[in-house]
Parts: structure tokens; sequence; C-alpha cells
């Protein structure tokens, strides 16, 4: 058991070494710090999920797609329409949405009235 323990620790240590040495554009998903706090809270894990999802390598492995940096090179075509935000066309304002649905409650309670006093005196439901 204490063989495992070093091993988990080695591999920790060696987690951390490389996320340290590794160059920003070289790590993948989360920054750096991120990737430090998780290999140091879940050694096995989390050193597992470094070498697994957030190192970059060279050359040969599978490549996963990857969202484009920021400084990108400029685009040679106009950027496509973007939409823009439109305030909503109800121009209510909330005191008068509340105000609407305490009258749609006060309706809702005075028919619920109206269908027991029917039900009470044998009336039958027209509803």
């Amino acid at each position: 058991m204490p063989f495992i323990s070093i091993l988990v620790i080695a591999l920790m240590i060696f987690a951390l070494i490389d996320v340290i040495t590794r160059d920003d554009s070289q790590v993948k998903h989360l920054p750096k710090m991120v990737w430090v706090i998780i290999v140091i809270l879940l050694p096995l894990i989390g050193s597992a999920l470094w070498f697994g999802l957030g190192r970059e390598y060279a050359g040969g492995g599978i490549s996963m797609p990857r969202m484009p940096r920021r400084a990108a090179a400029p685009m040679t075509q106009a950027p496509p329409a973007t939409r823009t935000w439109t305030p909503p066309t109800e121009a209510r304002t909330t005191e008068q949405q509340i105000a609407d649905l305490d009258r749609e409650i006060a309706e809702w309670e005075l028919r619920q009235q109206i269908e027991a006093r029917k039900r009470e005196h044998g009336e039958p439901d027209t509803a």
C-alpha cells in the first residue's frame, strides 16, 4: 500500500511540474492555475485529467476541436450580420404585471366560490 501512495505522489509532482512549465497556449480547457489546484486537491484524478484532457500533445494523437483564440488573424471577409438586442415589445412595468396577476388570482378565486355555491345548492354546472 505505501508503494501505491508513493506512485500517486510521484504522479502528482510530475503533473504539477508539467502544468507549471507548460506554455499557456499548450494548456486546454482551463487556466493553468485551476489545473494546479485540481492536481493538488485530487492528486490521482486531477493528474489523470491533466494528462488526458488538459495538456496539448505535439503532433500525433487524437486532435480535438478547440475554440479559436481571441487574438485571431484578421478576417478577409466582412463579418456576418449579427443580431442586436431589442427590448421586449410589452411595455408594462413589473408593478403593472403584478397587478394583472393579482386580478387574475382574484377572478379565479371568485369562480371557485361560484362553483362551490352552485354545488351546494344542487345547480348543474354550466361550464
